[in-house]
């Protein structure tokens, strides 16, 4: 895996198996970060990263000059992993790294972030409540976008903060907006 663009691009790091993550494709994350990056400046960005798994997302946002990425992920091993990594790409100081269910940490965040993005497992039987959750709980600020990675099963297409539908083969970017 690499990092596709900023300051970081084309550093590469090799995650270990982390179950379960499923980390995005390049392809996928390529055409991802070229719509993010017609339609959002990086710089100074607040970035949550849920259900982080290899951190991959967080490296891109940091990377581009988000001032802050919190990934979160409940899995030990991918807390350390993205640790690790935070402190070779020397990014420790924006990037925050929280062990804690996802849900949870939701239930207990007072920060708004920017951009947040979720790639839960595709499995996960809370997949659909995702977005009712987060803007419930209000972490993105008007104008804020949440991006939801997930399969074909779901729809999210009448959802009332629904903004956009992209699809990379299996892979969907379901984009909402505060």
């Amino acid at each position: 895996m690499r990092v596709i663009g900023g300051t970081l691009k084309g550093r590469k790091f090799y995650p270990p198996y982390l179950s379960p993550t499923r980390p995005t494709t390049d392809f996928a994350k390529e055409a991802l970060y070229n719509i993010l990056y017609n339609v959002w400046d990086f710089e100074g960005l607040k970035f949550l990263d849920l259900f982080a798994g290899t951190g991959g997302h967080s490296y891109e946002f940091v990377s581009r000059g988000a001032a802050r990425a919190v990934s979160v992920d409940a899995f030990g091993e991918s807390v350390a992993y993205i640790k690790k990594m935070a402190k070779e790409f020397n990014v420790e100081d924006r990037l925050t790294v929280v062990q804690s269910d996802v849900f949870r940490f939701i239930d207990t965040c007072t920060d708004e972030f920017d951009i947040i993005f979720a790639g839960p497992p595709y499995g996960l039987d809370t997949l659909d409540t995702i977005p009712d959750y987060i803007f419930k709980k209000g972490l993105l600020p008007k104008g804020g976008w949440l991006i939801l990675e997930h399969n074909p099963d779901h729809d999210f297409t009448t959802h009332p903060n629904f903004l956009e539908l992209r699809k990379y083969g299996t892979t969907y970017f379901c984009f909402f907006e505060a």
